[in-house]
């Protein structure tokens, strides 16, 4: 099985018990007790599913955790000095992974059925209340490193998952031990001081939720140290030492189109809906938050982008339709004017 899931064009296989630790589903209730989910209501709403497979489906009993390394070959942070340029995280610069990887765990499952007829399957890849982290390290993919992301002694941080839960019994392969040691890479690297303490996020904070999930304006405070991020954020993956061991990815689906990988802020900001859903179109995984909300961190980074012709971009925006964008044009107008 974990041949047919290598030969699917996955980079990691492994399988584990249909269970979490009792510290994952501690980790995850301090978590929503704290308010670090911030506007993100469904993590909340559906904790019992997520710290408990079983919850979920009753019926299953083994998780294969799959793993597609989306590592880049370049330094992902080579745009963060480029002022006029909009930094797009690494896994947004082309298809959307949810679809290939689900398209590959659904060919998995279809194996799997083939060759023991009556098994129960379900695939899941992020959408699902599913903690996919702690079950990838419990099944010996890595281990939750200290940006509470999952780090792999393979692939470092660039690791995309997803499960195909069972009800076969399948052994399970023996988690991986935690070695981030006393490394605190991740935690100093972040811009906007997100983490609290060690293994803790506070998402309110985390430029990858204020420039995606989070739909208002973004807070003033935070606005400075966005930099030029304007969709995610990889600075805490991008210092992980484990990195070193990482090979290129060659999916030609996580390759970077040309178009978006030094994106000028000026171009961007004139983005209507139009231009924003043909920029991003069908498979991009940035069209999900629409252009208005794309524009407002494009005008954050104008603002902190300290070059005064980028400030009529901005002007141009300030009575927008939509009135966080336009909040944001008139923030970054008086930046610049400032600069």
């Amino acid at each position: 099985m974990r041949a047919a899931a290598l030969r699917l064009g996955f980079t990691e296989a492994a399988f584990t018990e249909a269970r979490l630790p009792d510290a994952a589903r501690e980790r995850l209730a301090a978590f929503l007790a704290a308010g670090h989910h911030g506007d993100m209501p469904w993590l909340a709403e559906r904790s019992a599913q997520r710290g408990d497979p079983r919850a979920l489906w009753p019926e299953v009993v083994s998780v294969i955790a799959l793993g597609q390394s989306y590592a880049p070959e370049g330094d992902p942070l080579a745009n963060l000095a480029r002022p006029t340029i909009g930094n797009i995280s690494v896994y947004a610069r082309n298809r959307d992974y949810h679809d290939l990887v689900k398209g590959r765990l659904k060919q998995l499952g279809g194996w799997i059925a083939s060759r023991w007829r009556g098994t129960g399957l379900k695939v899941f890849v992020d959408t699902a209340p599913v903690m996919e982290k702690p079950l990838a390290a419990q099944a010996g993919l890595g281990w939750q490193g200290k940006h509470t992301n999952l780090v792999s002694r393979r692939h470092g941080s660039w690791l995309f998952l997803g499960e195909v839960m069972t009800t076969l019994p399948l052994a399970p392969d023996p988690p991986a031990a935690d070695r981030c040691g006393t490394c605190r890479r991740c935690l100093a690297a972040c811009p906007t001081d997100a983490f609290p303490a060690p293994y803790r996020l506070d998402a309110r904070r985390c430029i990858s939720y204020l420039t995606i999930e989070h739909r208002g304006p973004i807070p003033e405070a935070l606005r400075p140290a966005m930099g030029n991020r304007i969709y995610g954020c990889d600075d805490c993956l991008a210092v992980c030492p484990w990195n070193r061991f990482a090979r290129a990815a060659a999916e030609p689906a996580f390759l970077p189109r040309s178009a978006l990988t030094a994106p000028r802020l000026a171009e961007l900001a004139a983005l209507d809906d139009a231009g924003f859903r043909a920029l991003f179109g069908a498979g991009s995984p940035v069209k999900r938050i629409g252009r208005d909300r794309f524009v407002r961190n494009v005008l954050v980074a104008i603002g902190n982008s300290a070059e005064p012709a980028l400030r009529p971009a901005a002007q141009a925006l300030a009575g927008d339709a939509d009135p966080v964008v336009a909040e944001a044009a008139r923030w970054a107008a008086c930046r610049l004017a400032e600069a």
